[in-house]
Order: C-alpha cells, then sequence, then structure tokens
C-alpha cells in the first residue's frame, strides 16, 4: 500500500506541472490581423511545431493552449490549413519572452491571405469575427494589435484614412483609447509603404516597422528568415512604445 501511495504521488508530481502550463492565463494580449504575410507563407521546418517559450496562442475553442506554429491555424477566416505556416507572430514571441522574462504573452492569430484593409472596416466580416471571437478575453489584458497588410492596397490613396478608422474601432471594442498599433511595410517600392510610415503622425501610441533588408521567395511573401526578423521588429517597436 505504502509503495502504491509513492507511486500515485510521482505520476501526480508529473501531472500537476503539465496541468498548470495548459491552464495558464496570459498576462498581456496581442491581436495580431492582416493578410498572407501575417497569415504565415513561408515553409515550416522540423521543429517548427514545437512550444515557442512560455507564449500561448488562443484557440478555436476559446482557451489559452501553448503556443506554436503554424499560429493562424485557428483564425476565423483564414485559408485552408496548408496555407498557414510561418509568420511574424513567431519572431515577435520568441522576442517577447526573451524581452520581458516572467510576463506572460498571449497571441490571438486572426488574419486572412488576399484580405484588403476594406474587409477589415467594422460591420465587415473580417473586423466582426476577429472581434466576436475575443469578446470573452478581458479588454485590459490587450497590450496591442500588430498590423500585417497592404499588399492588397499597394495604390490605395485613402489608406491612411481607412486605417486611423480602423484604429478607432479598435480601440472603442477593445476599450483603450491608447493601445498600442503597431504596422508593417510590406515588401517592395510600394506607395502603400509610404502611407504606412505616415500613420504615427495621425494615430498616437503607433509605430512602424521596417521591410529594408527582408527577402520573398515568390516576389510578394517574407520567407522564413525574413518572418522571424520582422516579428522581431515589431516586439522592438512594442517594447520602444511602451519603454519596457
Amino acid at each position: 500500500m505504502k509503495k502504491l501511495s509513492q507511486f500515485a504521488f510521482f505520476i501526480l508530481l508529473l501531472i500537476v506541472p503539465s496541468f498548470a502550463v495548459w491552464s495558464a492565463e496570459p498576462d498581456i494580449v496581442f491581436l495580431m490581423i492582416g493578410q498572407s504575410n501575417m497569415a504565415g507563407r513561408a515553409h515550416l521546418i522540423d521543429g517548427d511545431d514545437k512550444s515557442i517559450g512560455t507564449t500561448l496562442l488562443f484557440d478555436d475553442k476559446g482557451e489559452w493552449i501553448p503556443a506554436s506554429n503554424p499560429l493562424n491555424r485557428f483564425a476565423t477566416d483564414r485559408k485552408v490549413i496548408s496555407m498557414q505556416r510561418i509568420g511574424p507572430g513567431a519572431g515577435f514571441a520568441a522576442a517577447m519572452n526573451e524581452a520581458l522574462g516572467d510576463t506572460r504573452v498571449g497571441l490571438v492569430v486572426n488574419a486572412r491571405g488576399g484580405s484588403s484593409i476594406d474587409q477589415w472596416i467594422k460591420g465587415q466580416p473580417l473586423y466582426d469575427n476577429a472581434i466576436k471571437r475575443i469578446k470573452d478575453v478581458p479588454r485590459e489584458k490587450f497590450a496591442g494589435v500588430i498590423w500585417h497588410q497592404g499588399e492588397s492596397n499597394a495604390d490605395d490613396p485613402k489608406y491612411i484614412e481607412k486605417a486611423q478608422l480602423l484604429v478607432k474601432h479598435l480601440r472603442q471594442d477593445l476599450e483603450n483609447e491608447d493601445l498600442v498599433f503597431i504596422a508593417g511595410e510590406v515588401f517592395g517600392d510600394k506607395n502603400v509603404n509610404k502611407l504606412l510610415n505616415e500613420l504615427p503622425e495621425s494615430i498616437s501610441k503607433c509605430a512602424v516597422v521596417s521591410a529594408k533588408g527582408l527577402k520573398v521567395f515568390d516576389g510578394v511573401h517574407f520567407d522564413r528568415a525574413s518572418q522571424l526578423e520582422l516579428g522581431r521588429r515589431y516586439a522592438k517597436a512594442w517594447l520602444a512604445l511602451t519603454k519596457k
């Protein structure tokens, strides 16, 4: 009987830490939205399905699980699962883990390849479904929105006005008028990059990360190394804005 009790105690020691990880809640949460480069199209390699430090990922059941690639697999309006690969969220998560230590980061990745900014305006399915998905996440936990979109609006002269409206609605629905908003440049010499870089002039707590030096594998989508670097740039921008 004594031996059985010792065995049962040993099994409990193995189970409890595992349960603690799976039942954990994030300290801060980031909403990551946009089109295909946010969803991630860079090829996966062995090991990419392993957990990214202590980062948590919001799944399709409204639960937090250990974050692993592809991070966009639970998105409400994603394309087929085979298209979901490595995006900037992987590099972002690793960099935030390193910088914030014991602060547990949660990611809600909800991107849709090929989408225009017009589809992300409140009242449209992409926006409304993303907000509906996170309805039960405590608003005070949201620390920022990471936005990577623009390929579908490369020459849209009204991009700034549309982005301003997007930020306004996000801040209203996430109940934080100072919620950090960070956008990223698209690849190449596109006019939308010029407009993206003008956003901090009219939007408070806003930054734009450069795509300089990043590479694509098909003319549009960043390769794996570039996606990881892009994610690190997003993290660096957030840390600078919040002075962490």
